[in-house]
């Protein structure tokens, strides 16, 4: 199982970028598809979650401009970024809990990130 991140660039203050995180590979099924990202010299950050049943879940700094969705059909997840701020600068990755058959035990799969970059 692969998963692989994209849609990363350099964005000016206030503009929007859309990622998207494409699984691959033996999926029975994905249970939770999470963003995360990592600023240059601080911890990394659950930025949104989204759930099969499709609920959400957002960090307080991102609420009201970030939105997640997912295409369980193609195994994706999108992360919709509105109003970027110079702080959202950040590898973003990727990860879900997915299951391989149906008798297999969840797994956590991480993906590798995608540079985030706002700036004038």
């Amino acid at each position: 199982v692969q998963l692989q991140a994209s849609g990363g660039g350099l964005v000016q203050p206030g503009g929007s970028l859309r990622l998207t995180c494409a699984a691959s590979g033996s999926i029975f099924n994905i249970n939770g598809m999470y963003w995360y990202r990592q600023a240059p010299g601080k911890g990394r950050e659950l930025v949104a979650s989204i759930f099969s049943g499709g609920s959400t879940d957002y960090a307080d700094s991102v609420k009201g401009r970030f939105t997640i969705s997912r295409d369980n059909a193609k195994n994706t997840m999108y992360l919709q970024m509105n109003s970027l701020k110079p702080e959202d600068t950040a590898v973003y990755s990727c990860n879900a809990d997915i299951r391989r058959a149906s008798w297999s035990n969840w797994n956590r799969y991480w993906g590798q990130g995608t540079l985030v970059t706002v700036s004038s």
